[in-house]
């Protein structure tokens, strides 16, 4: 497994699931889990500890609200982490971004844009990541750039 998916509740997979779709697009293999750091704390450091034995590459984290998710696991892993602000109710996801933005020096979290969108990119980002080191994926990430670039039409219809 190279890429692990965790979000904090079951209703962040309608987000989440975007970045599990570009994984898949380009082959690169993964694994989703509901891991909350509030209600499952034991679940996440256990996730986050055990997940480069595992084999796990990078870590794309989703979270909402107070958003600890994506931090807490950076703080407990060497890996890569990748953070989506999943949109919330009281502030439209403004308040997962800046949660997951406002990290403290020494425990990084790439931060991508709220919702959809960020999902998408993390998991752009993440293959990115990847094909620095697999020439295969590099080549499947270029043709899907090149794919995205000629879908875009010239004139609108």
């Amino acid at each position: 497994m190279d890429v692990g998916i965790i979000m904090g509740s079951q209703s962040d997979w309608e987000t989440m699931r975007h970045a599990a779709s570009i994984l898949e697009e380009l082959g690169i293999s993964h694994e989703a889990k509901v891991v909350s750091a509030h209600r499952t704390p034991q679940r996440l450091y256990d996730y986050a500890t055990g997940a480069k034995a595992r084999g796990l590459k990078l870590i794309i984290a989703g979270a909402g609200g107070a958003a600890h998710l994506p931090g807490m696991a950076a703080s407990m892993t060497p890996l890569p982490v990748l953070g989506v602000p999943v949109e919330s109710k009281a502030l439209s996801g403004l308040d997962s971004l800046l949660s997951i933005a406002q990290m403290p020096g020494g425990v990084p979290v790439g931060t991508l844009a709220i919702g959809k969108a960020g999902a998408i990119n993390a998991g752009l980002l993440a293959a990115s990541i990847l094909a620095l080191s697999d020439e295969a994926l590099a080549g499947r990430l270029d043709a899907w750039r090149a794919a995205q670039t000629e879908s875009v039409g010239e004139r609108p219809e």
